[in-house]
């Protein structure tokens, strides 16, 4: 069995909210797409969600990417077991065209294709996605597959309806919650404080500035924080502050998350060499796929560090189940982002609902491939570019 072609689309979906960070403020989400489609006729679906603040790329970009990349070359040949198939996503390189120091130029596009590979094989051989990691990486291969996760509440940024929010996540029986902060204007403090207020004491409460802060007062926004008992903070520097992160991390008695200066394993090696964070927040669509996500793990677990893993505002059904093959087959995830879809989305594009349920508790997909199908006719409406690649 061979893949036959691969199908790039640029897909605009609307959200029902707007959704604030200290960075952006989003009321859709426009991604991208990869349909594979096998000899045999049997389909996969991937996805990436480009950001250019985080990894450099557009959506346009990967499909310009991907056309200059000799995906025949790299993707041709018979696929007869799993570690085919991952040898042959372990190929698969996006075109360099432009420099690259940190290797996530292209990540996202690198996660929809492989994601695309990962779902059509599954469905051909007749298993889920997630036996790819005990095959992978055994190292942090849950044994056995959860049959359950908890998904992490969100804040966003801003005042509006604290006190409503929060009870809303205390009554629907979230375990923890991230706030995002940082915003200019924001006083995070006062919002901290009504936050825990109305959340309650046993909610698991960090926060995440997306790079807002600047070294020179990093700290003492951090330190306003901590009397509401945050137990993270994500991402306190922007990247191009990274040099600062070891000496503010002594500074603070709360661990150091990464993650828009973790999207590669260059990043991890940066990061454990300047002895700059206490976890990685891993994103499928950031650290470039299912596969480089696990590397990731194994390199955190192998160096005495956490992880997480995170998702993208606006990350459709497809990521989402990725996201929860990737979070059951994986052990000692501290916290776990994703699975919004129909919060996120009036009109979801899988057939499946995979948004998880009270408590943010969401089953195992069992399913082989990824365990969702996609409302193809749906999906048209939101198509805005579409390219077809030969591959054999």
């Amino acid at each position: 069995m061979h893949i036959c072609q691969l199908t790039a689309s640029i897909v605009r979906l609307p959200m029902r909210l707007r959704f604030s960070h200290a960075t952006a403020t989003r009321v859709e989400s426009e991604n991208v797409f990869v349909c594979c489609e096998l000899s045999d006729g049997t389909v996969g679906w991937g996805e990436g969600v480009p950001r250019s603040y985080v990894t450099g790329e557009t959506p346009m970009a990967c499909v310009v990417q991907l056309a200059a990349t000799p995906v025949g070359e790299q993707l041709a040949g018979d696929y007869n077991s799993w570690e085919e198939v991952i040898q042959r996503c372990e190929r698969f390189r996006p075109a360099e065209v432009q420099e690259d120091p940190r290797g996530c130029y292209g990540n996202a596009l690198r996660c929809a294709v492989e994601l695309s590979i990962l779902d059509a094989f599954g469905r051909a051989f007749g298993e889920p996605v997630s036996t790819v990691t005990r095959l992978f990486e055994p190292a942090v291969a849950a044994r056995p597959i959860q049959s359950e996760v908890r998904y992490s509440a969100v804040i966003d940024a801003g005042g509006r309806r604290l006190r409503f929010k929060s009870m809303l996540r205390r009554l629907y029986g979230f375990l923890d919650c991230k706030v995002k902060v940082g915003r200019e204007g924001d006083d995070d403090a006062t919002r901290l404080r009504t936050i825990r207020r109305w959340i309650g004491s046993g909610v698991d409460l960090r926060v995440d500035a997306n790079g807002a802060w600047r070294a020179t007062e990093a700290r003492g926004k951090i330190e306003s924080l901590l009397p509401s008992r945050v137990s993270c903070v994500e991402q306190p520097l922007a990247h191009e502050e990274f040099a600062a992160l070891a000496d503010l991390r002594r500074q603070i008695d709360v661990p150091v998350m990464l993650d828009e200066s973790l999207t590669s394993l260059v990043d991890a090696e940066a990061a454990v060499a300047a002895k700059a964070c206490d976890l990685f927040n891993i994103r499928l669509s950031k650290c470039g796929g299912f596969l480089a996500s696990l590397r990731l793990a194994a390199f955190a677990e192998a160096h005495g560090l956490g992880y997480q893993l995170g998702c993208h505002p606006g990350e459709s059904g497809i990521l989402s189940a990725a996201g929860r093959h990737w979070a059951t087959s994986v052990a000692n995830i501290r916290y776990l982002e994703g699975s919004y879809d129909r919060y996120l989305y009036r009109r979801p594009v899988t057939n499946e609902d995979v948004t998880f349920g009270r408590g943010g508790r969401a089953p195992a997909l069992s399913s082989p491939g990824l365990g969702v199908t996609i409302a193809t006719a749906g999906l048209a409406e939101f198509t805005a570019v579409e390219r077809r690649f030969d591959v054999a």
